[in-house]
This record gives C-alpha cells, structure tokens and sequence, in this order.
C-alpha cells in the first residue's frame, strides 16, 4: 500500500504540474496572438482581472501599423492617465462599459504651464480610431484657461456614446475626417476647437459655468485658407445649459461660435438652441474686428427652441447664411466627411443626409 500511495501522490503532483504549465503557455499564447493580430481584443480592469490594469500599457502592446482593428476594452473605473495613440497604432477602439462609469482624466493646463496642443488628457494620431462608451476628461478648472479633454489629428476617427468634460478648449478636433454620434460635450470658451472636417450627430451640447468675466462660446474652427476642407458641421444637436450654469443667477452670455481663423466654417442643422444662445449667435473673435474682414462661413439652417434666433437679431456678417436645404446638404455626413466611403466599418450608426 505504500508503494501505491506514492505513486498515486507523484501521478497527483505531475498532473499539477502540467496543469500549470498549461495554463501558464496558454496565457501567453493568448497574448501572443492578440500580438500577431490572430486575436484582437485586450482588456484593461484596475482588478487585475484582465490583461492589464493601465490603458497606455495596452496601447504599446497592441501591434504597431496593423490593418486589422485591435478593440481595447476597458473596465469600470477613474483611470489617471495621459495617453496618446500614436501615427503607428491605428485601427485602435477603445471600449468602455459606459461614460459615466469608465473615465479617463487628467489636469494639465496653459494655467499650470502646459502648452495647449500638450494638455490634453487623451490624444489621437493613429488613423481608423474609434472609442465608443467612455469619458474623457480634464478637470484643471475655468480659472486655468486653456485646457484639452480630448486631442484628435486622425483621418476616419469615430466616437459614439462618449463624454468629452472640461472647460476652455475642451474637445481639440484638430485634423483629420470625424465623425460624433450621441456624445455629451461640456465646456465654456472655445471648447469645440481646431480644423478638422467633422460632422456632430444628436450630440448634446452642455455650455458650463465659466471664469468670472468670460462669455461663452461653443465652437472655435480654425480654418486658415479658402482652399482647404476643416469645418464643423452640428446635426440634430441640443444646446443646452450644465446644471451648474442653470442654477447660477450670473448673468452669461453664450455664442455658436467665434472665428479662430479667417476662414472658419460652422453650421447648425436642426439642432434645439436653448434660450442661454445670445440673439446675435454669434461672436467676433476680439472686440476690435471688424467682421467684414472675416472670410466665414457661418450658417444656420431649420434649428428650433428659444435660442434659434431671427434675421432681426442674428449678426449680419457677409459670411453669415440662413441655409436653404440644397445649401445645409453640403455639410452631410455623406458630402461633407465622405461618411458613406469608411463609417459603416466603424458599426456606429450615421445619418448620411440632413
């Protein structure tokens, strides 16, 4: 019986041992081919119950320059992290299991000695990005000016379902075809910037409580010349008040938009303007302009609610148009972004007309 019992334990102890190195080998041929792009999904969880606990650690193992998409999801949680998906990792996704219980903050600003193009809590180069159900966000404050949530320079990059918090310069859409469909976007000055051609699908739009003495204003598009093709175009959008600014008695002026370069394009389609929208819509960039010196293209075409203005008190710039349907089609997810060419591989719905 003693010979039996031994055998019987070295046969139990080698079935651990090679269950092990199973297990073991398996999970690194996991992550193998996740590597080699045979699989492509990792999973980052703050538990350790996934692949890794921080987002930019899954971001240098995803492959570099791959043609397929690699889908990154991300557990609930507040991860601190500045991140950036850079030229060589496109066709990335990042998931979230929801924007108000998966966020990424940071809170760097021009306040604390950042240069704006480098505050931002998440940056985009990698070409076919898409995140769907997360939050990006910086939380510096109205009183440390320029701030950035979120930076996107990438060609066919989609978000859906997303939050983009913060205050001065919340979401730089800098460069690139984009497209944001149902997302919440909140700040106060200029916080939908930059020149890329991107399309805003029934997004809401909160306009928070700013620094004492600014005014509000949404969209700050920054195209330089005639001849190129930045603008922003905002379909069936919400305008509407932060809670904070709703229940504040200040008295705070809220425009669409004001030029950051001459040649600057921004439409609403019928989009809900609420009544925090000022008469005249509209805002120069500095006092001192003289609007006939812009080059815009600043249109308006069946918006509805309180704030959507009248040909008496809308500004009367050259630039300015109340659009006729032809006109407003232009700036189609189908014309404008080419969305019809490359958002159906993205799986987020899209209206391609107006």
């Amino acid at each position: 019986m003693a010979t039996s019992f031994h055998s019987g334990f070295l046969i139990f102890v080698l079935a651990i041992f090679i269950l092990v190195q199973m297990t073991t080998t398996s999970s690194t041929a996991t992550l193998a081919s996740m590597h080699s792009g045979a699989l492509e999904t990792l999973i980052v969880a703050q538990d350790g119950s996934g692949n890794f606990t921080k987002i930019g650690d899954a971001i240098s193992f995803a492959p570099n320059n791959s043609n397929y998409r690699t889908i990154i999801k991300v557990k609930a949680g507040i991860y601190y992290e500045y991140l950036e998906i850079p030229e060589n990792k496109p066709n990335l996704m990042l998931y979230g299991e929801g924007s108000n219980v998966t966020e990424i903050r940071g809170n760097r600003s021009v306040g604390d000695g950042w240069k704006t193009l480098y505050s931002a809590t998440v940056a985009v180069l990698g070409k076919g990005f898409i995140a769907r159900y997360i939050s990006f966000i910086n939380t510096a404050g109205a009183s440390k000016n320029q701030a950035v949530a979120l930076r996107v320079d990438a060609q066919m990059a989609a978000f859906y379902r997303c939050a983009i918090d913060g205050y001065q310069d919340t979401l730089y859409a800098r460069l690139g075809l984009q497209f944001y469909r149902e997302c919440d976007i909140s700040g106060t000055v200029d916080f939908i910037f930059g020149d890329a051609t991107a399309v805003f699908q029934m997004c809401n739009i909160y306009v928070k409580l700013p620094a004492s003495g600014q005014s509000n204003t949404i969209t700050a598009q920054g195209r330089k010349n005639k001849d190129d093709i930045g603008g922003f175009s905002l379909q069936n959008c919400s305008v509407l008040p932060s809670q904070e600014l709703a229940a504040s008695n200040a008295s705070v002026k809220t425009f669409l938009g004001r030029p950051w370069k001459t040649y600057a394009v921004t439409v609403y389609i019928k989009s809900y303007l609420d009544s925090i929208v000022d008469p005249s819509g509209w805002m120069k960039w500095s006092d001192g302009d003289d609007p006939a010196m812009y080059k815009v293209y600043y249109g308006e075409y069946a918006n509805y609610g309180p704030g959507k203005g009248t040909q008496d008190t809308r500004i009367n710039w050259p630039g300015f148009h109340w659009m006729e349907y032809e006109e407003a089609r232009n700036f189609s997810v189908s014309r404008f972004i080419k969305g019809d060419e490359w958002l159906p591989s993205t799986s987020i719905p899209f209206d391609d007309g107006i």
